[in-house]
């Protein structure tokens, strides 16, 4: 395999925090990059991003849920809304790998939105591909190479296997999407994943009384498992293919972002997510013998966190790995 050619981060990372697409789409590039060499330079580019940024900057926001429940539809309709207001928004589309192409189909729909072609709006398709079902590893460094410059980033995803949960573990909030008539409510309730959330929308509020019923027992056993948390995760009843009730949910994001400041939690968790991304990467480069050699995955995190907001957690990966390597 040929090396990766060289690229200038600190250009790179300037561009990024412009929000210039072509330095943005490089960037990702280079973090999609397989090539030797490839990943030392996105770790440095990684670096050399506005340490404030990452940790307190933009809004990280997760939209996951059953196929079918419209979650392509909904996103159109915040895309259009924050365009309009002037904001800069990304969007990364992950989808499970087409069993021909190997590629992603949400961008695709997102790009025929009419929101779609909006210059304020960068978007990213990804492939799953090997993961099945959860998130590629390329998609947490995209996300922090997309803070250094959008006010919000998006990862749509298609909720399947372990992609609710994977995709909750990245961002700083998680809407989970479901539509009333196919049951998808009843199964949320069944299937283990109802911490993943943080925001609950019921789609296709134009059904009526289906939508009303979901949206309601939801709430009820939302309700009674939260009585003693400080987040009382809310439920928004809204009909994307009418416009109708995204002010709700709009509201609810800015909430639980206002929430997670007050609590101090969003520079916190960006740290255990950096943290966990290090841990994992270790682990799926060498494995639990690598991991042990380092003294353990607690070791290595103490480690980490002991370094949060010096901006010297990649490089000290990079030692490890060079450590591992020899």
């Amino acid at each position: 395999m040929n090396q990766a050619t060289s690229v200038d981060v600190k250009t790179l990372a300037e561009g990024l925090a412009r929000a210039d697409r072509s330095c943005v789409a490089n960037a990702l590039n280079l973090i999609d990059d397989k090539r030797p060499g490839a990943h030392e330079q996105a770790l440095q580019l990684l670096t050399a991003i506005d340490g404030e940024r990452l940790n307190q900057g933009g809004h990280l926001i997760g939209i996951t849920g059953p196929p079918g429940a419209g979650k392509s539809s909904l996103l159109s309709a915040l895309l259009e809304r924050w365009c309009h207001r002037g904001l800069q928004v990304a969007v990364l589309a992950v989808d499970p790998s087409s069993p021909k192409t190997g590629g992603a189909l949400l961008g695709d729909r997102l790009r025929m939105s009419a929101a779609g072609q909006h210059k304020n709006l960068f978007i990213r398709s990804l492939a799953s591909r090997q993961q099945l079902g959860g998130l590629a590893p390329e998609v947490w460094p995209m996300s922090r190479a997309l803070l250094a410059g959008y006010d919000l980033v998006l990862v749509e995803t298609v909720g399947v296997g372990q992609s609710e949960i994977d995709v909750a573990n990245i961002v700083d909030t998680t809407v989970y999407v479901v539509q009333p008539a196919s049951g998808d409510s009843i199964q949320f309730l069944k299937s283990g994943i109802m911490e993943v959330p943080d925001i609950m929308v019921v789609n296709k509020s134009d059904l009526g009384s289906i939508a009303t019923k979901a949206a309601n027992e939801l709430t009820q056993v939302l309700h009674r498992s939260e009585q003693h948390t400080a987040w009382q995760r809310p439920v928004c009843k809204l009909s994307a293919r009418d416009r109708e009730g995204i002010d709700a949910l709009e509201e609810a994001l800015k909430a639980h972002r206002d929430h997670l400041r007050a609590q101090n939690s969003l520079t916190s968790g960006r740290m255990q997510q950096q943290v966990a991304y290090i841990i994992r990467q270790l682990n799926d480069e060498f494995g639990s013998h690598g991991i042990k050699k380092l003294g353990g995955s607690k070791q290595i995190a103490a480690h980490c966190q002991s370094l949060h907001g010096t901006g010297q957690m990649l490089a000290s990966y990079n030692a490890w790995v060079e450590e591992l390597r020899r």
